[in-house]
């Protein structure tokens, strides 16, 4: 018995032609007829006819003609009017709120929150007006700019004379912050010499180099650090916003509480990752009202009047204070394709040099401290751009202009629900990352130690590990940072595996160290300070409790250095990550972006270090 199989041919609607409202014969391949939701919400739009309240098939009442009048003059007026009806919507909220802000004041003026609300206030205020009044107040500061870029003479005067006070002042604040109360701290200022030096040999073109962005990066840092780790108010200002962070980030407890009950049980899985989520749609709501990107853009100006660095690279590296590697280069997709090979550079360091928002509130859940980690993403900015430009030196003609600062664009959701809810899903590959790349490299890192230690039984070396090993070939690196003697192993092995791994096992492996000094200090408080205690290699063992603290501890100092020295993404396993990214946006300039990947990602370390020489250089105890 056979059975003929013959082709049985769609029957098509009446009036249609072959190939006509048939999508079967359309494409020749079935993955051709696969839609994304777009185009399928645009096919949808364009085949469904316009609806027209005047034209319907059945009789409106007169109450339903009315309603159906009204609905339609609303939707006129505000179609022709839209920028119009949202200006005096606007006013109307501030207005409100600035009603409700002065009744707040006078209710209650002097605790805590008032404090907070009135910071809170100036500076969304602050933001609003330079926003608002820049394109009708920046024709002065243009001209004048434009006057002495015109004037080479001039600029040169004006150049040095900054120079000179900036230099002047920086030696002043050396010898009386820092020479004078903690004359050992001066080691770190060593440390940034030979840093800067080591990367001047290597760069690209060390006859190249303008010394400009260099010098002031430098000193955007040197003063910022000296306001927030040597004036009481810096300190205690930073503090503050640190703890208001923690709090904030606290709420996604209600969250996961919902979902896993127990968060206890997988603090990792439980308590950690959902921070990603809470912040990640936090981030996303503010890029839909636009808040962010105009956070982005006075940072950025502000950023490239110093240095003398272009919009895109100075928005770039200004975006990666708030988010990610991968997410900033997105408000400079437009340019990526005309950039110069010093601005991709600059790009890639800039993401190398920082850490994600989203990502922040997870090393804070390891007991790191917030308004270090905080500061240490502020202070990276300027050091990334300042490397950058000193290991890949600007040899070309940049096609930039001041325009650019306007070209960021608002995000594309139609509400503030989707906002939320695409930040929310956005966070699922980047938690999924973040989980398989701990699990990936824990369990190499474990295979690579069982093997060194394998082979080190064979010769009598004990406790032969990768850890050992970075613990010696990185001392210097430590050392120069200011790290104390003592604690330049414990720092080398945290510096190693954030480089061969990543800085999340890094953060891991430092809040160890973190609990056991809280341990140590609530064990002297107990039983004193002598006798009761002794070191065993890097080990402390509590004779009291019966305890030994396996890796010991760090003095508070070397902790700081530690949490500034591993705050960025500059690792072996992000460099893939990112070429993956900015070739996706960019993919004419992919050889051009491999070729310079592995320098940005040390120069992307080097940052890091600098802000650890720097941080080493103005810690004091408060």
């Amino acid at each position: 018995m056979s059975v003929e199989l013959t082709q049985v041919t769609p029957r098509l609607p009446d009036g249609a032609e072959k190939g006509q409202d048939n999508p079967a014969y359309l494409n020749t391949s079935i993955d051709n007829l696969q839609n994304t939701p777009k185009e399928s919400e645009t096919r949808h739009r364009n085949n469904s006819p316009e609806y027209d309240p005047e034209n319907q098939d059945y009789e409106m009442n007169g109450c339903q003609s009315a309603i159906t009048s009204a609905q339609t003059a609303v939707i006129t007026i505000y179609q022709e009017n839209p920028a119009l009806i949202w200006r005096i919507i606007a006013i109307v909220v501030f207005v409100l709120y600035m009603g409700y802000f002065a009744y707040a004041m006078y209710c209650q003026f002097g605790d805590e929150g008032s404090i907070r609300l009135l910071v809170g206030t100036v500076l969304a205020v602050l933001l609003i007006v330079v926003n608002l009044v820049w394109d009708s107040i920046k024709a002065p500061f243009e001209a004048c700019g434009k006057a002495l870029a015109d004037n080479a003479r001039r600029m040169k005067i004006v150049r040095w004379v900054l120079y000179v006070v900036c230099v002047i002042a920086i030696i002043i604040i050396l010898v009386i912050e820092v020479a004078i109360p903690t004359p050992k701290n001066l080691i770190s200022l060593a440390g940034l010499a030979a840093f800067i030096f080591l990367c001047f040999i290597s760069s690209r073109d060390p006859g190249r180099v303008d010394w400009h962005p260099v010098f002031w990066g430098l000193a955007l840092q040197f003063f910022f650090a000296a306001i927030i780790l040597r004036t009481q108010w810096g300190y205690n200002g930073f503090k503050w916003l640190g703890d208001r962070i923690t709090e904030f980030l606290a709420h996604t407890d209600a969250g996961s509480k919902f979902v896993f009950d127990n968060t206890s049980v997988h603090f990792f899985a439980f308590s950690i990752m959902p921070v990603v989520t809470f912040f990640s749609a936090f981030i996303s709501i503010t890029y839909y009202l636009g808040v962010m990107q105009a956070i982005v853009k006075v940072f950025g100006r502000f950023l490239s009047f110093c240095l003398g660095t272009t919009p895109a690279e100075s928005l770039n590296a200004a975006g990666n204070i708030f988010v990610g590697m991968t997410e900033a280069p997105l408000m400079i997709k437009p340019f990526l394709d005309t950039m110069t090979i010093s601005e991709l550079h600059a790009v890639m360091t800039g993401g190398f040099a920082t850490i994600a928002g989203s990502v922040l509130g997870a090393y804070i859940g390891f007991g790191v401290p917030p308004n270090h980690l905080l500061s240490a993403s502020v202070m990276s900015a300027p050091a990334a751009l300042a490397i950058s430009k000193l290991m890949c030196p600007e040899t070309e003609r940049t096609a930039s202009t001041s325009e650019d600062y306007n070209k960021m664009k608002k995000g594309q959701q139609r509400n503030l629900i989707e906002a939320a809810s695409e930040g929310a899903t956005t966070s699922i590959g980047l938690i999924a990352n973040i989980i398989v790349n701990v699990i990936a490299f824990l369990a190499l890192l474990a295979f690579v130690n069982a093997t060194l230690t394998w082979f080190g039984n064979r010769v009598g070396v004990e406790e032969f590990t990768f850890e050992f090993i970075c613990s010696y070939l990185l001392y210097p690196v430590a050392w120069f940072m200011g790290t104390q003697p003592a604690d330049c192993r414990r720092v080398a092995e945290l510096v190693g595996v954030k480089t061969f791994t990543n800085e999340f096992i890094a953060y891991k492996s430092l809040q160890e160290l973190l609990q056991n000094r809280q341990t140590f200090l609530n064990y002297t408080e107990t039983y004193g300070y002598k006798d009761e205690w002794y070191w065993d290699d890097q080990a402390v063992v509590l004779t009291q409790w019966n305890m030994t603290l396996k890796r010991g501890f760090m003095e508070e100092r070397s902790e700081v250095i530690s949490t500034y020295a591993l705050c960025g993404f500059s690792n072996v396993g992000s460099m893939g990550i990112l070429l993956g990214a900015l070739s996706a946006l960019a993919p004419s300039r992919k050889k051009d972006l491999a070729s310079i990947v592995l320098r940005a990602m040390i120069a992307g370390n080097v940052a890091c270090f600098l802000t650890a020489c720097i941080a080493g250089l103005f810690f004091r105890e408060f």
